[in-house]
């Protein structure tokens, strides 16, 4: 791997003695992992059901290293939400974080998803998850990793940061920034990375990254936490930005970020480096001064009136009582935090909830999504399947199955206890009703 002089020159410069430890690195193979996803699974089930043992890493409890010739996509339990797969170290900018149920938080960069869901998985559907991406392209694979992993408090927006964060002043509990950067933690895995970096564009990036900071403030609440993160090694970008936002903001100060694994950045960030176990992020954390704002500026939206044949789908469908908010929009039925919201209207929502259903000539078609906010304890049917069936692979592959030990009506399908999607019993079978994006063939 041929690495840009200018980076190896820096790098010298930066670690110093540590420098041939660093760029020993880059001889061997790099770190992978999963995060486990602790309302849909726990770990005892999750390590019944893989090929492969787990070994925690030191950057998050949810964290684990897995061996690098496994094809992790490729796994019943990926596909059923069980877990995201990530970095090591980028799980440390949410331990940094420490989202606590109830509160409401925003990821303001937050596609591909992987810190979106382990804040989804930690708030355990309490509390509000607002992630925002204003790349248009990247929303849909947001949109579809948060489903899998069955996050149904969720707002999806895909809005330029500082619309964001002025519509919505002093509003969140907590904020997190994971920037846009250059990029170097991914040179060891990706060689566009490496093709794409330049001294030029290290600058523009810690230009851009400051302004997102100066956005992200406004929507943090007094006495709030800002979080602030990058999976670069440059100063310029990390030290270099957090210190001009300092200088400018004598209402912040640095905390220390909670993160054990790496080293020390600043007097309380954190750096890691290939050496200590992960590809490479940097963290700080940020307190605002002053009080947690009580009384939220918003309401809770109003519900409506639920139409009989949504109620009796439900009822005929699941055992528990419908959670969330109802609404309706078109012809769509979704069930909305219970938190309160602002007027979505003018800030690109492109998801609010979970979708519920469509109306089909008086009747419900429901969504996958919604059954993947799920367990099995929480549906009148449900196919209890292993990782090893064919049923399940015939199931993941879009075919009808055998259910003849099930009442007509919609049924889930679990994987080792682990809701992976839904059909319809009839006469015997399942009709699959998993959706044709995710099919395994």
């Amino acid at each position: 791997m041929e690495l840009p002089r200018e980076f190896v020159e820096r790098m010298k410069e930066q670690l110093k003695e540590e420098a041939p430890a660093f760029f020993d690195s880059y001889q061997k193979p790099p770190f992978r992992g999963i995060r486990i996803n602790p309302p849909k699974c726990t770990l005892e089930n999750l390590k019944k059901s893989l090929p492969f043992s787990l070994l925690q890493t030191p950057f998050s409890p949810l964290s684990y290293y897995v061996p690098d010739d496994q094809k992790i996509g490729s796994l019943p339990m990926y596909h059923a939400g069980a877990f995201y797969s990530q970095e090591p170290s980028a799980s440390s900018a949410v331990t940094a974080l420490s989202p606590q149920p109830g509160e409401r938080i925003l990821d303001l960069c937050a596609a591909p998803g992987g810190k979106s869901t382990q804040i989804g998985a930690l708030l355990n559907g309490k509390g509000l998850l607002w992630s925002n991406e204003v790349v248009s392209s990247r929303v849909s694979i947001l949109l579809s990793n948060i489903e899998r992993m069955g996050i149904r408090n969720a707002v999806i927006s895909n809005c330029e940061p500082e619309h964001l964060c002025t519509s919505l002043p002093e509003f969140f509990d907590r904020v997190l920034v994971d920037a846009p950067c250059s990029g170097e933690g991914m040179f060891r895995r990706d060689q566009r990375a490496i093709e794409e970096w330049g001294p030029e564009h290290v600058k523009s990036c810690a230009v851009r990254q400051l302004a997102i900071l100066e956005s992200a403030q406004k929507a943090l609440m007094p006495g709030g936490i800002l979080v602030y993160s990058t999976c670069t090694f440059s100063e310029e970008e990390n030290e270099g930005v957090i210190e001009a936002f300092l200088k400018n903001h004598s209402e912040f100060e640095l905390v220390d970020s909670g993160i054990f694994g790496g080293r020390p950045a600043l007097t309380k960030a954190r750096r890691i480096y290939p050496m200590d176990g992960g590809e490479g992020h940097f963290a700080a954390k940020l307190k605002k001064s002053g009080e947690k704002i009580v009384e939220p500026l918003f309401s809770e939206p109003r519900p409506i009136k639920v139409p009989d044949f949504v109620q009796k789908f439900w009822e005929d469908t699941f055992t528990i009582p419908m959670f969330g908010i109802p609404a309706s929009v078109g012809d769509q039925f979704l069930l909305l935090p219970k938190v309160p919201l602002p007027i979505l209207k003018g800030l690109n929502v492109r998801r609010a909830g979970i979708l519920l259903g469509k109306e089909r000539k008086g009747r419900l078609e429901p969504e996958h999504a919604l059954f993947m906010t799920l367990v099995p304890e929480n549906l009148q049917r449900c196919l209890m399947l292993s990782h090893d069936s064919p049923e399940l692979k015939a199931f993941l592959r879009g075919e009808q199955i055998l259910a003849s030990d099930q009442h007509p009506g919609y049924a889930a399908v679990a994987v080792d206890s682990v809701i992976t999607g839904f059909g319809k019993c009839s006469g015997g079978f399942l009709k699959n009703h998993y959706p044709k994006g995710l099919r395994v063939h």
